[in-house]
């Protein structure tokens, strides 16, 4: 693997134990420029490689250095937007550091923060952190960035939309100012990502590989109507039911859905469990490791797995609700079908997500494979007319004729608002007829 670069020996030792035969395409384009010091802003598709593709460089230019300082704090910190994102870098991290003396630590939210100081106090040279918590440890003085070589954003884009631009901004001030930086994202296109990516990075190199938008090649993406709730549920048992032997990661849009499930699934005999942001970091780990060691079959998940879960061999992403968008359909489906291997998606559709649908495939200039399943045919077929687009097109009726507007008088709207007692007469301008005053009887 990258037989033309000059890496150092211990970091080819490493590579070879991983058995990393050939580079892809956003690895083959990025670690030279990297290596070269430039700022870097690129983007690729979920499972291209991307996190392999940063951190070869920035392990090589530690090795590199004749002599790294003592005590000097951080020397490469990589932001990541969540924790189990953090932990997937760790571990890659370390395998490609086993043979050399550096050392790296993952930083995150929902950890000990005394223990954590203690971390930081032993000076690892690589920092994997969330944003965060590694402000709080900059704001107390724990973390040292002055002497940082290289600043690693990973994910940006999530980063964005989980509301954690200021907290970067503030990061990047306690950085060395000449610190390198490299801007990694699945998409360039978010908005904010330019101007937050201009206030990061100097004169950077600009590589885009593969279409932004376009679903993944190697992925069979496939849609199953459905009527109701009990029904997607029988739809889903139905589906884990015939690949009881295979890995699947099943997608709800509520934390309280993916919990359901999770429970609904392990009834019938399947191992099941869930992974959501209410879960704290242990019961966090605690799921996932069983997950990439095989002890659960089916992993109930809300969108805090579209992004950063890197578990080998997912056969398969069922969308029981589908995402909000064709950037959340893109990386939850990227879970499957990583590294050439082909993956299965299936999202069930019942009539309010119809449009949704439609959306997600036309930003991706794709098309479902439509399903059923034998005895779970769904009574709802589809809209009865469909617009150009796609979508469920009105069966309402617009009236040509226009209703005449219902004349206004000035004296109407004087007194509009005014108790019936109280209004006031439209004063005489001499063109309304005098009212005759009534006489009254004379007075005894």
């Amino acid at each position: 693997m990258l037989d033309h670069i000059d890496l150092d020996r211990r970091l080819r030792l490493a590579i070879d134990s991983l058995q990393l035969e050939h580079a892809t395409p956003i690895q083959q384009q990025f670690i030279p420029v990297a290596l070269s010091g430039r700022d870097i802003k690129a983007s690729a598709e979920t499972g291209s490689g991307k996190t392999l593709a940063y951190l070869l460089p920035v392990v090589q230019r530690l090795l590199s250095c004749d002599q790294l300082p003592r005590h000097a704090g951080t020397l490469i910190l990589i932001l990541v937007p969540t924790r189990e994102l953090a932990r997937q870098v760790l571990k890659q991290s370390r395998k490609l550091i086993e043979k050399t003396h550096l050392r790296a630590a993952a930083i995150t939210g929902g950890a000990d923060f005394k223990y954590q100081k203690s971390v930081l106090r032993e000076n690892p040279e690589i920092i994997i952190a969330t944003p965060g918590r590694i402000l709080e440890h900059c704001e107390s003085r724990s973390a040292d960035l002055s002497a940082l070589l290289c600043l690693v954003l990973d994910e940006a884009d999530r980063m964005l939309e989980m509301g954690f631009r200021e907290d970067v901004l503030k990061i990047n001030e306690y950085c060395a100012a000449d610190r390198q930086a490299l801007f990694l994202s699945a998409t360039l296109r978010m908005k904010g990502l330019s101007e937050l990516s201009a206030m990061l990075l100097s004169e950077p190199e600009t590589i885009a590989v593969g279409e932004i938008r376009q679903a993944h090649s190697n992925i069979h993406h496939q849609r199953i109507l459905a009527d109701s709730q009990e029904h997607k549920d029988n739809l889903l048992l139905a589906l884990l039911e015939q690949q009881t032997e295979r890995r699947s990661l099943v997608f709800a849009n509520k934390r309280s859905t993916a919990t359901r499930l999770a429970g609904l699934v392990s009834q019938r005999g399947i191992k099941a469990d869930c992974l959501h942001g209410d879960m704290s970091t242990e019961d966090r780990k605690r799921v996932m490791t069983a997950f990439s060691e095989g002890k659960i079959q089916v992993l109930c998940a809300s969108d805090l797995a579209a992004r950063g879960l890197d578990v080998p061999n997912i056969d398969s992403v069922i969308n029981y609700d589908l995402p909000r968008s064709g950037d959340d359909y893109l990386h939850r489906t990227g879970r499957t079908g990583r590294a050439g291997a082909s993956g299965l998606a299936i999202s069930l559709v019942d009539a309010s997500q119809w449009n949704l649908m439609s959306s997600i495939q036309r930003y991706l200039n794709t098309e479902f494979e439509a399903r059923s399943l034998p005895g779970l045919k769904a009574k709802y077929s589809g809209p009865k007319k469909l617009k150009s687009s796609g979508k469920a097109a009105s069966s309402k009726k617009k009236s040509s004729k226009k209703q005449p507007k219902a004349k206004q008088r000035a004296r109407d709207l004087k007194n509009k608002g005014k108790p019936a007692g109280r209004r006031s007469a439209a004063p005489n301008d001499g063109t309304a007829p005098l009212m005759k005053k009534k006489r009254l009887p004379p007075k005894d």
